[in-house]
């Protein structure tokens, strides 16, 4: 007979274990129900992730065929996802393309290697053309051969296109900086070149690897380096560009040349200055041709001097009244020039006027221009004649000023009262209207055949009534304060 279950220790641990077991394996269970409820949820995931981006997403076999994709890369070619499913890459471009891809997935395969961003053009189902990047890389299985790959596909047509409109703009700015006769560069803060045309190379005789780093130092010497120095510091303390500044360089072989150059700031994306650009223009034959000019300018104001002297001493042989009224005019008129701050040019245009102004006289009888009483009418009329005269003894002299029409407008009023033509405002020129000015004063001031001086006061009183109605108000205000407040005389020049 069998003994009770109970009494056999071997039921019952066998029963034991069997419990034991199927607490495992409930709790295995439900590990592996949690695993695939995670992996559910990663798998979620990633394929939003993976729906969302804008890159194209894809799988495809060894021939190519597509096997899994994304929405974005449906976007990019055109196709519903229908249609892409199981459709292969070749038709998604023209045979060149094929080619290029399938050399490029086949590297891919026997390396094991990812590839990086290689271009190839892909058609549309509507038959337009994008450009597309994409990066591969091989789907293994451990311990198994590779049998698909995987990849990102990102349209770059709009980028390829700014890229060639940018490099066409590169190549165009390029040309027109390497056809242009002027020298462009660029430096760096310390005057290094760093970038330059041909046009430069071609000035300084250097060949571009010899010039790329050089200092200005190296092709200027030590008056023009600091000329320079002042002039790039100027720019960069202020942010303004020079403009025209002229300086010497010395070229390969020694020689010299002039230029003339401009530069400004050049600054990087934070608006800190990295450097200068600038033009230089050879102006060498210019300033030649400039001095040369100059010599014969000044050659040319020696003799025109010289002849207003032998001028001078005429008129005031033939009326010895006026002996230095038109040196002590001039004088006053030059004065007068300097305190409103005509140009140089110009106060020596009016001093020679100023010298020559009654030259006309000589056209009239001496009896006439020393007669001590009250002139006639006709002779006053033959005196208002001189001016006229003047000009046109004056006017066929070839000379750096206007020096006839001063002389013909000297007795013009502002007003248009004056003669011989009654010109009026702006009608004068700014030389005659000085010279008229400082006539009026040191006649009045001056003893006259006719009458004694009448002085200087009287002179002034007369300017500054008449200020604005017959004389110019900025030439009567200079003329008043140089004998009012700087102690201005009328004296032999």
């Amino acid at each position: 007979m069998n003994e009770p279950a109970e009494r056999n220790p071997e039921w019952i641990d066998e029963i034991f274990s069997l419990k034991q077991r199927i607490r495992e394996l409930e709790q295995s269970e439900s590990e592996l129900k949690q695993v695939e409820a995670e992996l559910r949820e990663s798998e979620g995931k990633y394929r939003n992730i993976l729906e969302n981006i804008e890159e194209g997403y894809f799988e495809v076999d060894r021939a190519g065929d597509f096997t899994y994709f994304n929405t974005s890369l449906c976007r990019i070619l055109g196709y519903t996802r229908e249609e892409m499913s199981g459709m292969n890459y070749k038709v998604l471009t023209d045979s060149e393309n094929v080619k290029n891809v399938s050399r490029a997935f086949k590297k891919i395969y026997v390396t094991g290697v990812p590839s990086k961003g290689f271009e190839w053009e892909a058609i549309r189902k509507d038959g337009a053309k994008r450009r597309v990047e994409v990066s591969v890389s091989l789907i293994a299985e451990p311990g198994e051969k590779p049998t698909r790959f995987r990849g990102i596909a990102r349209d770059i047509t709009e980028r390829k296109e700014a890229e060639g409109k940018l490099n066409q703009s590169e190549e165009k700015y390029r040309n027109i900086l390497e056809s242009i006769e002027d020298g462009y560069f660029e430096v760096d803060i310390a005057g290094n070149l760093t970038f330059f045309n041909d046009s430069v190379c071609r000035m300084l005789g250097y060949s571009r690897a010899e010039l790329m780093g050089m200092n200005n130092r190296q092709y200027t010497d030590k008056e023009n380096g600091q000329k320079l120095f002042q002039e790039f510091n100027k720019v960069f303390r202020t942010g303004d560009p020079s403009k025209g500044v002229g300086h010497e360089i010395i070229k390969k072989d020694g020689t010299k040349l002039y230029i003339e150059s401009s530069a400004s700031l050049i600054r990087n994306t934070s608006g800190q200055p990295i450097g200068f650009r600038g033009i230089m223009r050879n102006i060498t034959e210019r300033k030649r041709a400039e001095e040369k000019l100059q010599d014969t300018l000044d050659s040319l104001r020696k003799s025109i001097s010289t002849t207003i002297q032998v001028m001078v001493s005429t008129v005031e042989a033939r009326d010895p009244y006026t002996a230095g009224h038109q040196r002590r005019s001039a004088n006053l008129a030059r004065a007068i020039a300097t305190e409103i701050g005509l140009l140089q040019d110009k106060i020596d245009a009016i001093r020679m006027a100023g010298s020559i102004h009654d030259i006309g006289k000589i056209s009239i009888p001496a009896e006439i221009l020393s007669k001590p009483t009250k002139l006639s009418e006709i002779e006053f009329s033959l005196i208002k004649a001189h001016a006229q005269r003047g000009f046109e003894m004056l006017k066929d002299i070839e000379s750096p000023w206007p020096l006839a029409e001063i002389v013909y407008q000297h007795h013009e009023r502002m007003d248009g009262s004056g003669y011989p033509r009654n010109l009026k405002g702006d009608e004068i020129c700014i030389e005659a209207r000085i010279l008229s000015v400082a006539d009026v004063v040191e006649a009045m001031a001056s003893h006259r055949p006719y009458r004694p001086g009448l002085g200087i006061n009287a002179a002034l009183e007369e300017i500054e009534k008449n200020r604005g109605i017959f004389y110019d108000s900025a030439v009567a205000d200079a003329c008043l304060r140089l004998f009012r407040e700087k102690g201005f005389q009328l004296a032999e020049a």
